[in-house]
């Protein structure tokens, strides 16, 4: 097992132990239960979002879509009714999906410009086309949101179903392979077999569409659509999430595990702080410390790499070897 990922269960134990120790309503079923129905939509994007980084690309874009989404979503359920809705979230999700995964893994434009911008643009379509909350949503839908099945939230359901879909990916399935070989070294990728562009571009589409489900999941859950809000700094939690789940910046490595510990670490820590009464800004503080420390650490993924340049180096030879041949 990676020694990050050891370290990672570690302090999230012992941040729970901590929590549990201050607070008496922390470790109880209902509050664990909070954390997970609140987050169920961030489980799913981060572990679309954390394959991608393990190709070494990233999507910082994933907040504004889901407002677009989320938006588009209410208008359809409202007026067709909840599957319309669906339907709509995920349509929305997988043409900016698509729109990202042509300008960057096909065009080859940068992808923190390209996803800045659709971050800019997406937010303020959405607030054209609605700019205050959307009320009046299906029961059907909002049933969903607040439902439980099995004594367990059915968006926990739907988040563990999904999320367990890309563990299996990503696990054992040669998609995980070759995401981290592209990541790793894309020349090298593309000389073993592997068409790079492709894959990039079906990467961001899987992205948009976990975004997409998990908009239809977040207006649910709310009752509402505010375009204002809806998933505003969704992109810090994801990328927070991600690089602490032992991803680095710069691909190569990592996994769909890590990146569901680190997700429900930042859970724990935001609830705990709620618990203990810490002001929102003060968690707004310690977020944003915690994500730079994630992303201190992932600089020995980065070290890792550079280690084994002739490594690297070599398969791509012998990938050209054997094409030649």
């Amino acid at each position: 097992m990676d020694l990050q990922l050891v370290i990672l269960v570690i302090a999230t134990v012992l941040l729970m132990g901590v929590f549990t120790a201050a607070s008496p309503m922390f470790f109880t079923a209902d509050n664990l239960l909070n954390i997970a129905n609140q987050n169920a939509s961030t489980f799913i994007v981060a572990a679309a979002a954390g394959m991608l980084l393990m190709a070494g690309y990233v999507d910082m874009s994933v907040g504004s879509v889901m407002a677009l989404a989320g938006v588009s979503a209410a208008f359809a359920s409202i007026e067709y009714g909840m599957i319309a809705g669906i339907v709509c979230a995920v349509l929305v999700g997988t043409l900016v999906g698509m729109l990202n995964g042509v300008l960057i893994g096909q065009i080859g434009m940068s992808p923190i410009v390209v996803t800045l911008g659709v971050l800019a643009a997406a937010r303020g379509l959405a607030q054209l086309l609605s700019p205050g909350s959307l009320y009046g949503l299906p029961d059907d839908l909002i049933g969903m949101g607040s439902g439980v099945f099995l004594g367990i939230p059915i968006l926990v359901w739907i988040a563990g179903v999904i999320c367990a879909i890309f563990w299996f990916v990503s696990a054992r399935m040669p998609a995980g392979k070759h995401t981290l070989a592209v990541g790793a070294n894309p020349r090298a990728a593309f000389l073993t077999g592997i068409p790079v562009k492709s894959f990039v571009m079906v990467l961001y589409i899987v992205v948009g569409i976990s975004v997409g489900i998990a908009a239809i999941m977040q207006v649910a859950r709310l009752g509402s659509a505010p375009s204002g809000t809806l998933g505003l700094g969704f992109e810090v939690a994801v990328l927070t999430a991600v690089l602490l789940g032992g991803v680095p910046f710069t691909g190569g490595r990592g996994s769909v595990i890590g990146v569901l510990i680190g997700v429900w670490l930042i859970a724990v820590l935001g609830n705990g702080l709620t618990l203990l009464n810490v002001p929102t800004e003060i968690s707004g503080i310690v977020t944003g410390v915690v994500l730079v420390l994630a992303a201190a650490s992932s600089l020995s993924g980065f070290q890792r790499r550079r280690r084994r340049p002739r490594r690297v180096q070599l398969s791509a030879r012998t990938a050209a070897v054997r094409v030649s041949k």
